[in-house]
């Protein structure tokens, strides 16, 4: 299945202010950002809420990652915040079903992202559920994480077992590594640090899209 690979902007603060920075940053070189969301219990950083993101007013469309648990609780107000997305973590959950219909009760679309430790035989039973899947592949929580190679052996599976899944990684993804990422075949790939913690996040963006578009180039031929 011929498919291109997206690199999308990943935004990670506990500080409003820098949200509004980075967001309007990234209005300037891309249409589509992930902001990352911590209730310092799920994951152990605490980061800015739905209420900011609303006063931002993001001039893009975006989705929000969930880092927290009984994420169903939450839905309503980032979707009423803007939205498009919302990915929240099967582990953080005991009823991720439940958590998707009110998702797309809602009105938004479903991700479902998963820790690097969690099974993809667990994975796989809600695959055909939701409108994509996000590996990370560092233990999550904070910019500039350790990247963990041993997830991708668990993309490549999912790739080869469901190829019409949207599939994305995130976490520790930089210039000397994201082409290998890329090469399995995702759609996406969120990048935090690399592109929004860089003297010229545009210019960084830039580069790695291009590494991204070289690298499933070459996949296809």
């Amino acid at each position: 299945m011929s498919r291109s690979c997206r690199v999308v902007p990943a935004i990670l603060t506990d500080n409003p202010q820098a949200l509004a920075r980075m967001v309007r940053q990234a209005e300037n070189f891309t249409d589509f950002v992930q902001i990352d969301i911590m209730d310092g219990r799920f994951v152990p950083s605490n980061s800015i809420v739905c209420n900011d993101i609303a006063v931002v007013e993001p001039q893009l469309g975006w989705e929000a990652h969930l880092m927290v648990r009984q994420p169903e609780e939450h839905l309503h107000c980032f979707v009423m915040a803007g939205a498009r997305k919302i990915v929240f973590h099967l582990e953080a959950t005991s009823s991720p079903l439940r958590t998707v219909r009110l998702i797309r009760q809602l009105g938004a679309k479903v991700g479902l992202a998963v820790k690097p430790e969690t099974p993809l035989s667990t994975t796989l039973s809600f695959a055909d559920a939701v409108d994509s899947i996000l590996f990370l592949t560092v233990h999550p929580g904070f910019y500039g994480a350790k990247f963990l190679p041993e997830v991708l052996e668990k993309v490549a599976e999912m790739r080869a077992r469901r190829p019409c899944v949207e599939i994305g990684v995130d976490g520790g993804i930089k210039e000397g590594n994201i082409a290998e990422v890329a090469a399995l075949g995702l759609d996406h790939v969120c990048v935090g640090s690399a592109i929004l913690m860089q003297p010229d996040p545009a210019e960084a963006f830039r580069r790695l899209q291009a590494l991204v578009d070289r690298a499933t180039r070459a996949r296809k031929q």
